[in-house]
């Protein structure tokens, strides 16, 4: 680390803890209720206000933080301790009901269905709480209490803001302009142990619906279009990951998706929604519309073997907006013989909603 970043660490490192939040089963608080019931963003701005009137002073300083391009791409996927300039308070840090407007405010701007959304952001929690259990490296933070929320801007019926929850191998950044969904992007979503792990209560699988859907995709590919769609190389990672938002290539490889028949591009389609699925319903139509409609001009790639099951199996979408990617490596933090899938859904109009600085 540099002697800044070193400083930050070392500040954090006071702030952390290794208290479960256990945001599943965490209340939404009573006063919830005088937000009404109709789902969508005034409900949501309702939500925060109740937030915002409840923390003392200093936490809401950390909590609210100014909008700039720049802080909104202090994300990543290491633990807490590992990179300290994400910026929010940790879950930790929040009282119960506090934390259970939290949860009322994710579960405003995400999908309600098992293993997408909100759910699966939970059952990455729970595995940090898992590594912590098997863990020796305390520094790192491996906690879902490290976990960090934050307004990046003021959140209101105008302007600009963004909605950020991230954590290890977690990044959840909603960007709002004027009262409408500007952007759902950097969504990234890692996790170990893998396919699943008992913690917390509950059989955890996220993500195990994102390998599974582009399994079956590369899977029900004849061999010339499997041949066709594979890359040059070997991808031990993800491209585009945190501060690596220039790293998508301006040029296509793979298998054009124009050349595929309606089957085949129905598995395609039932993989993006793996992703774009992560939000409320209507937003994620809106994606599915615009990502359907660029089909013609977009590439499927892979590289490994199609069962996605193996170290270094890789698969991406690349299209005129769309970018997704899906990567296995051997296992970290666990110190078990194994992988564990980094995957990142990007969109090169709306990432960081469009934002520019």
């Amino acid at each position: 680390m540099s002697e800044e970043d070193q400083a930050l660490s070392e500040a954090l490192q006071l702030r952390m803890g290794d208290t479960s939040t256990l945001m599943e089963t965490v209340p939404v608080p009573d006063n919830a209720s005088s937000c009404g019931g109709t789902p969508g963003y005034d409900r949501m701005l309702c939500l925060i206000d109740l937030l915002k009137e409840d923390v003392p002073h200093d936490i809401l300083e950390i909590l609210q933080v100014e909008y700039s391009r720049s802080q909104a791409e202090h994300w990543s996927n290491l633990p807490a301790g590992a990179f300290p300039k994400r910026p929010g308070v940790l879950l930790g840090e929040l009282s119960i009901k506090q934390r259970g407007l939290v949860k009322a405010i994710m579960m405003e701007a995400t999908s309600h269905d098992v293993d997408e959304g909100f759910d699966e952001m939970i059952q990455t929690l729970n595995a940090d709480d898992y590594i912590n259990t098997v863990s020796a490296d305390y520094k790192a933070g491996y906690s879902s209490y490290n976990t960090k929320f934050a307004f990046l801007g003021t959140p209101g019926p105008y302007g600009t803001w963004e909605l950020y929850y991230g954590g290890h191998h977690i990044a959840f950044a909603n960007t709002y302009t004027d009262g409408k969904l500007a952007g759902a992007t950097p969504s990234f979503r890692g996790v170990e142990p893998f396919p699943y792990f008992e913690m917390n209560g509950r059989v955890n699988q996220p993500l195990t619906q994102e390998r599974d859907a582009f399994a079956t995709l590369l899977s029900a590919l004849s061999d010339e279009q499997r041949m066709a769609a594979k890359l040059e190389g070997t991808y031990r990672d993800i491209l585009a990951g945190p501060q690596a938002d220039n790293a998508i290539p301006d040029s296509f490889e793979g298998l054009s998706v124009a050349a595929l028949d309606e089957n085949i591009i129905a598995l395609l389609l039932a993989a993006i929604e793996t992703y774009v699925g992560d939000l409320s319903e209507v937003e994620s139509a809106a994606y599915m519309q615009k990502y359907t409609a660029e089909l013609p001009d977009t590439y499927l790639g892979h590289s490994g073997t199609p069962q996605l099951s193996a170290e270094d199996d890789y698969v991406r979408v690349h299209g005129p907006s769309l970018w997704i990617e899906f990567s296995l490596q051997s296992n970290k933090s666990t110190g078990k013989v194994g992988n564990h899938p980094h995957s990142v859904w990007r969109d090169l109009n709306d990432d960081y909603g469009g934002q520019k600085k």
